[in-house]
């Protein structure tokens, strides 16, 4: 997937991603997934894009936002905006598509190679303007579930399709220190994120855990 001493820019949406993840039944571990690919080439920039919901007394994303913005992550927020759907049902709409797209085309120019975390078929032209300046993509997505998590034209853009189960072994957390229950994050517009579970300590009792507002299993596409 990389070339040993190449330029390396990650690119990850954080909402897509965590979904991707938690399809497949495990937790990233961000300091883990950094190392991996600093040992894979230099690694110039780790972005991560994720929108927060600031009227929130406490937000479950400030914990992870404030680990990677001090631990070598380049982390770029936006506030949600909400409003009700033609059903009434209060819905949370924060898409970082334009920001990453924004931070791709700049950088494109001191980079190898760009490795976008995200399964968001809107980036296919992304990618296809970043190649036309010599720089390889690779995506990182699935094709392990039922339907697909990465849509079809953005996986035959790229010039290499990971799929994230590849490396679940190296970039994923280990099962027995996963908490057995954990908030959901809001999802509307893939504005969505969650506590780190490296950054949690097991609770010595059950502790219940309440999705924040906005969260709703059936509202999330990713094509």
């Amino acid at each position: 997937m990389t070339v040993p001493g190449e330029k390396i820019a990650l690119f990850i949406d954080g909402a897509n991603l965590y979904a991707t993840a938690k399809s497949l039944g495990f937790d990233i571990d961000y300091k883990r997934l950094l190392r991996e690919f600093q040992s894979r080439g230099y690694l110039l920039r780790a972005f991560y894009y994720t929108a927060v919901i600031e009227d929130q007394e406490y937000s479950s994303i400030r914990p992870l936002i404030d680990w990677l913005d001090y631990n070598g992550y380049s982390v770029v927020t936006k506030a949600t905006k909400e409003f009700v759907d033609q059903t009434g049902r209060r819905k949370v709409k924060g898409n970082m598509d334009i920001e990453l797209a924004v931070d791709a085309m700049e950088i494109a120019g001191t980079i190898d190679h760009m490795v976008l975390f995200s399964g968001d078929g809107d980036f296919r032209s992304l990618v296809e303007a970043v190649q036309r300046k010599g720089v390889r993509v690779t995506v990182v997505s699935t094709v392990s579930t039922q339907p697909p998590m990465v849509a079809d034209e953005l996986r035959r853009q790229a010039d290499v399709f990971v799929d994230i189960i590849e490396l679940q072994t190296k970039i994923g957390r280990d099962p027995s220190e996963r908490p057995a229950r954990e908030a959901r994050p809001p999802r509307d517009d893939r504005a969505a994120s969650h506590t780190p579970q490296f950054l949690q300590r097991p609770p010595t009792t059950p502790q219940r855990a309440s999705a924040p507002v906005g969260a709703d299993d059936d509202d999330e596409s990713f094509e």
